[in-house]
């Protein structure tokens, strides 16, 4: 069975944490005209591990995140071996770089952006690219790196 990892940013200080996601939401018991007006919060959550200097699991940890930020594991890593993470940027030496998304099940490389339109109408298969040709290399991601989309989309 395959993992399913997930990154985000924390909430107390913004750096990438990767784990397990799941997200809460405080249950009140109501009237239906109370939460319209008082909806209840949910929040989000990665649960990590901290790892001794052997590599065992020393303790389990959660951290509160900024779901805007989360980002699935591919499953896939690029030519020199590092992960590849939904919204990731790639290149693989062509006119623009490419936004790791998913679309219709499977894991693209969208350059939509670059043409003027909304992710999802031009892309790629990530995994040919990856597996087969081995040319995919991640630059960035559109959270800490969006000017790597914005040069290439003004050009």
């Amino acid at each position: 069975m395959r993992e399913i990892l997930f990154k985000a940013k924390r909430v107390e200080n913004g750096e990438w944490i990767e784990g397990y996601y799941y997200k809460v939401q405080e249950t009140v018991y109501c009237f239906k005209e109370d939460y319209e007006k008082n909806p209840v919060p949910i929040h989000h959550f990665i649960i990590f591990t901290k790892t001794t200097d052997w590599g065992l699991p020393m303790q389990v940890y959660q951290t509160e995140i900024i779901p805007e930020t989360l980002c699935q594991f591919t499953g896939l890593c690029d030519k020199n071996g590092k992960k590849i993470w939904e919204n990731d940027i790639c290149d693989r030496k062509e006119k623009y770089p490419e936004v790791v998304k998913m679309a219709n099940g499977d894991w693209t490389l969208d350059y939509s952006y670059a043409i003027g339109r909304d992710y999802g109408n031009s892309y790629c298969n990530l995994g040919f690219y990856v597996n087969e040709r081995k040319c995919v290399e991640v630059i960035g991601n559109i959270f800490d790196n969006p000017e790597l989309l914005q040069e290439e989309s003004n050009e």
